[in-house]
């Protein structure tokens, strides 16, 4: 964590001084806004949180709750989250109150006595390593508090407007092209309605959205007939696997049973069994009496004794994604930019059991946040916006294919000789997040060289590793030092040459801070620091001791702030015995990889690769129409 470089900081340095909208915001929903974002939950919130870090951008973020979420339905937090929160600052912070899922137990009937179930099989929740973060569950409410905690420590000091809801919208032209009707829910002027424009909305207003409605997207797909209640509950036991993550197939049915964090409480996702198609839902008006009934009779010899239950609902499985993301979708006609967005729910529905909902929605969120502060702070054309859907679409059917087979496994209704223990194993990647692979696109370079870094994919996640900051001798993750603050990372992965010796770093290094073509010379304004949009980190082979920091180019040890004092915290050594180098595959003639600030790998070059890297930086901050 970085600061006094603009004074001297006594208190939280989290705290971020009041800037621009920041200074003396008022409770009022202003009349035009940059961007407005219907909804709280997951699918709205980092976006908003992402927005908030820029004072000159005027986000709003509504909600027709007249106050913040209690009781959040999604709990389950899978890898790729952790490490989204690791860089918007509170991973270990939610880690120490969470549960963590560690291992999976299996639970079959009983050879011997089919009625009764057996334990066959416990699996490491991460059996390849895929992750240093672990799994975790943990009310979605918690989550929200702290996204919302780091937007009021912003320089933007945002915060939600709770009490208005969502009536509709009307796309026209002018600066503030998206005119919504908003209806308020609470004080004293309940049942006005009034209106607002702006720039862009994000609709992130669950699987009912009246944004998806209001663009004239529709759902593609169909209800799985089979029906699911599911518990949260403090109970007697015993259960013997009552505190871990077990999956559990009887003669009676299945259950998907998930403890929660504090030590008691737990969640049970209990088999309903199929649904007839002209049920009309009423599968629907379950008991809750019915469900502790089935949960009781599929967990035999064992009984499970309700002392207080929290939350409780009945559901069928729906696999749906809409068939666009964006009031313009893939319309070839690319004069036409899009103003309206829709992420998490509003456009991609599934069942809960694979723990995807919350975790998906919150990259939808991520993508379309740091692009549109791309676009409001005059970097890229709005064409950039097109991507949005281009990437998000697809990663969500990707989904809907995965859960309706994990589903459909979990339900007994899927034949092959692949058990459900090995599915699990198998597939692990999957709901851990870590399969989402972009194409090549205007943020992702259709030139990289992959034999550079084959560690590194092109479009996957940048993974972190371990290595030495040379300025303190402190190991830290790489990927750690990712903050969501909209700038790209650019890391260079020295060759053999030594700090201070001339060859191909040295050379980039010149190239990076004088050359024309250099993406910091032709992207960053008169008068901006060199590091406002690009965090450049070099990493050398050499021990952190054989060699001085004042040994290693200027362009590694930027000038920043108002004392306009170097900044030492970007040079980096590999660890002798955990190299990033071998970890990473790193080539011996060195690399270059380029990271967006959505933590996406977006180029790979070798250390003489500046002409693809100038080629791709043009387009990415392309301002033409």
């Amino acid at each position: 964590m970085k600061f006094h470089h603009h004074g001297y900081v006594s208190e939280n340095p989290r705290i971020r001084p009041a800037a621009g909208v920041g200074v003396e915001r008022s409770p009022e929903l202003p009349e035009q806004m940059d961007v407005l974002i219907v909804g709280s939950g997951p699918a709205a919130i980092v976006a908003a949180a992402q927005l908030s870090v820029f004072p000159d951008i005027v986000s709003c973020m509504i909600e027709k709750r007249d106050s913040r979420l209690v009781l959040g339905h999604a709990d389950g937090v899978q890898q790729r989250s952790i490490e989204t929160f690791q860089a918007f600052g509170f991973a270990d912070e939610i880690i120490n109150e969470a549960y963590q899922i560690t291992e999976t137990a299996f639970w079959s009937p009983d050879p011997d006595e089919p009625g009764h179930i057996v334990r066959t099989r416990y699996t490491d929740d991460d059996p390849h390593g895929i992750s240093e973060f672990p799994h975790l569950i943990v009310n979605q409410a918690r989550v929200l508090d702290y996204f919302r905690e780091f937007m009021e420590r912003q320089p933007s000091r945002s915060r939600p407007y709770y009490g208005l809801e969502f009536l509709d919208l009307t796309i026209g032209e002018g600066e503030y092209p998206v005119e919504v009707r908003l209806r308020r829910t609470a004080g004293e002027r309940t049942g006005e309605e009034f209106t607002v424009r702006t720039r862009y909305l994000i609709g992130g207003d669950g699987a009912r959205s009246g944004v998806r409605k209001a663009i004239g997207a529709t759902h593609q797909g169909n209800i799985a007939y089979h029906a699911w209640g599911v518990v949260d509950m403090v109970a007697d036991t015993d259960f013997p696997d009552i505190r871990t993550k077990s999956i559990i197939s009887s003669n009676q049915g299945h259950i998907l049973h998930i403890p929660r964090e504090g030590g008691y409480l737990f969640r049970s996702y209990v088999d309903l069994g199929e649904v007839a198609a002209d049920d009309n839902h009423a599968v629907r008006l379950t008991p809750l009496e019915e469900i502790i009934r089935r949960l009781n009779a599929i967990v035999a010899p064992y009984t499970v004794t309700p002392k207080e239950v929290a939350w409780w609902s009945v559901y069928e499985v729906g696999h749906r994604v809409t068939d666009r993301f964006d009031e313009v979708g893939l319309d070839p006609d690319e004069s036409r930019n899009p103003h309206v967005f829709i992420c998490g729910d509003a456009c991609h529905t599934h069942s809960a059991k694979a723990g995807q909902g919350m975790n998906v929605s919150m990259q939808d969120s991520w993508n379309i946040g740091w692009k549109l502060a791309q676009v409001l702070r005059g970097y890229s054309s709005d064409k950039l916006l097109r991507t949005y859907n281009a990437e998000r679409q697809q990663i969500a059917q990707d989904l809907i294919d995965f859960d309706a087979e994990w589903s459909a496994r979990m339900a007994g209704q899927f034949s092959d000789d692949e058990s459900i223990e090995d599915f699990y194993v198998r597939t692990s990647e999957f709901p851990a997040g870590f399969m989402t692979q972009y194409p090549p696109s205007q943020v992702i370079s259709a030139r990289a060289v992959q034999e550079a870094a084959t560690g590194y994919p092109l479009g996957k996640r940048f993974k972190s590793h371990p290595a030495v900051r040379r300025c303190d001798a402190t190991t830290l993750g790489l990927g750690h030092q990712h903050e969501a603050d909209g700038r790209w990372r650019v890391y260079v992965f020295a060759d053999a040459a030594a700090p201070g010796e001339s060859g191909r770093v040295a050379d980039f290094a010149q190239w990076w801070a004088t050359d024309p073509s250099s993406p910091m010379v032709r992207h960053t304004r008169p008068g901006d620091d060199p590091d406002t949009l690009f965090d450049l980190k070099v990493v050398y082979r050499q021990h952190h001791r054989e060699y001085d920091i004042t040994d290693t180019p200027e362009a590694f040890r930027p000038r920043t702030g108002p004392f306009q004092v170097e900044d030492w915290n970007q040079v980096w050594s590999a660890l002798p015995e955990d190299s990033v180098f071998q970890a990473r595959g790193i080539a011996d003639s060195g690399a270059v990889v380029v990271v967006r600030p959505d933590q996406y790998v977006a180029d790979v070059q070798p250390l003489d690769g500046t002409a693809a890297l100038s080629e791709f930086f043009d387009g990415v901050f392309d301002l033409s129409d």
